[in-house]
């Protein structure tokens, strides 16, 4: 019997409790030995690693985060801490292991599979959708249900006093939750940082909106625009005439009952991560094309920025 551990790095989501049920199951039908390796890569530096069974994902698959806990390690970078995680492997013969993370994640296991021909399979796991090569990461859906649950309640009571609220999601340098958001919401104005935008733009057809009866307008924006959330409040107070207000939508976006969707998309990333693994892809990451499911090299999903869907930014340059 081989033995196979998991572990989550980086910034956690919604999907990964449904990912680690469904790596002990499948592991045991496959007749290996599972283990989860708690708080990330630090918990492989520190020998933080247990075998586990069934009884130890019992009732986890509703739950947002991660059971086994995650972490950025920045002693993971220095050969001296990786050759303690390598030992701490081989004492307990696990030479293989399934990680869920992002870019950054992956460039640290492939030296550590370079170094030491410790075999992994990287799941992409990031609600910012921005690792190049994959269509969808495990996260995404969830995330983008609370933000649509967000919007929607606060359209009320924008609506109610006449207000324009800035609404301001996750994503870092990538605008991909702001841009679905937009064009699954109807809200009136959406900011990215892939399209450069002049607010000046805007402002005769926002007056002209008001003078025919709107009412209120929702503006979505993405963290990593180039003005902060307040200056677009501020704007719209200065030069389109109306009351403003911010909403950071923040840390909420990464928590919360994982959706039937991201619970299906773990269950999937699981299976072919630990079927590649048995069948000699032994450096890879699982992506989600419109081809269905592909094993792509690290540098592949490292070596290029995430570039949104063409379709998509045609159709926020329309609304």
């Amino acid at each position: 019997m081989s033995n196979i551990a998991i572990l989550c790095s980086g910034g956690d989501v919604s999907g990964m409790n449904p990912a680690l049920k469904h790596f002990v199951e499948y592991s045991l039908q496959k007749d290996l030995k599972p283990f989860f390796i708690y708080d990330g890569l630090e918990g492989l530096i520190d020998n933080n690693i247990k075998e586990v069974s069934y009884s130890d994902v019992s009732g986890i698959i509703t739950r947002g985060g991660t059971k086994i806990g995650s972490s950025r390690s920045k002693r993971f970078m220095l050969e001296e801490y990786r050759k303690i995680a390598k030992q701490n492997l081989d004492a307990l013969g696990i030479d293989m292991l399934v990680v869920m993370g992002g870019d950054g994640s992956f460039r640290g296991m492939e030296i550590f599979y370079k170094e030491h021909g410790v075999k992994f399979c990287g799941i992409p796991s990031t609600i910012d959708n921005d690792i190049h090569g994959t269509d969808y990461c495990l996260g995404v859906d969830t995330a983008l249900n609370i933000i649509k649950t967000s919007i929607d309640a606060i359209r009320d009571t924008a609506s109610s006093f006449k207000r324009a609220f800035v609404i301001e999601t996750m994503g870092r340098d990538c605008g991909y939750l702001a841009l679905i958001s937009h064009l699954t919401s109807g809200s009136e104005l959406c900011l990215i940082p892939e399209v450069a935008y002049d607010l000046n733009d805007y402002e005769e057809d926002f007056k002209k909106q008001i003078k025919n009866g709107r009412r209120y307008f929702i503006a979505i924006v993405s963290e990593g625009i180039q003005q902060d959330s307040q200056e677009i409040a501020t704007w719209f107070e200065e030069k389109i005439g109306m009351e403003s207000r911010v909403s950071v939508l923040g840390h909420i976006q990464r928590g919360g009952n994982p959706s039937i969707y991201d619970r299906l998309m773990a269950y999937k990333f699981v299976n072919y991560a630990i079927d590649g693994l048995l069948h000699q892809k032994n450096e890879s990451v699982i992506c989600y094309t419109k081809n269905g499911f592909e094993f792509k090299s690290i540098k592949e999903v490292t070596s290029k920025t995430k570039e949104l869907d063409t379709q998509l930014l045609t159709c926020l340059k329309c609304s």
